[in-house]
């Protein structure tokens, strides 16, 4: 199979797996899954959605947020890893959103990322699935898996995002990501034998 070949299959099986993709991280709004993914970072997605009710009852708007001391926040989400620097980023996030956009997540990946705990993959998350604009954000499971199927070199995060969305039409991307990562908990954890990943052997077998 040629990359374009594998890069097909991949489309076809995972579509067929996954026709409906529902976001993991718990939210209702921009403003809320901007904060869950910034708590997401090194931490699971099952771990922040048993977090995030009672933070988001006491501070699911920018306006509230920014009302708390960080200690507050900290207290919200200490079970969540890195909590103390989460906990002064949330705070200074919901600032600078009432300072800089009237309250408002802002739609452009320059503004998200100047936000504090914000970073590229962060911001394509919620450029896709708050906004609907085009992005593929890699995670874990996608740079695992894609150097896997050898759909990238797997040198680092930012190679393996040009690669898939060189490799896939911009309509996929949004739905792709998700479908990725949905996949490798299921059939490809890092930790696991790899016996279920039919993917990988259907790609690869003589």
């Amino acid at each position: 199979m040629t990359k374009k070949q594998r890069a097909e299959t991949v489309l076809t099986e995972l579509e067929k797996l996954y026709p409906q993709v529902p976001v993991p991280l718990d939210h209702t709004d921009p403003f809320t899954l901007l904060v869950a993914v910034a708590l997401s970072a090194q931490t699971t997605d099952k771990k922040v959605n048993q977090v995030t009710p009672d933070l988001f009852h006491v501070a699911g708007t920018p306006q509230r947020m920014a009302k708390l001391e960080v200690f507050e926040i900290k207290e919200l989400i200490k079970e969540i890893g890195l909590s103390n620097q989460k906990a002064k980023n949330l705070k200074r996030m919901a600032e600078l959103l009432m300072e800089k956009h009237d309250g408002i997540v802002p739609q452009t990946y320059e503004e998200l990322e100047a936000l504090p705990g914000v970073g590229h993959k962060t911001a394509s998350v919620v450029m896709s699935q708050a906004f609907g604009f085009p992005a593929f954000p890699v995670d874990t499971h996608i740079h695992r898996l894609m150097t896997k199927w050898k759909l990238t070199s797997g040198k680092n995060v930012v190679e393996t995002e040009k690669d898939a969305k060189s490799l896939w039409p911009a309509t996929a991307w949004n739905k792709l990501h998700l479908q990725i990562i949905y996949y490798g908990r299921e059939y490809s954890p890092a930790r696991g034998k790899g016996e279920k990943d039919f993917i990988t052997k259907m790609l690869f077998e003589k």
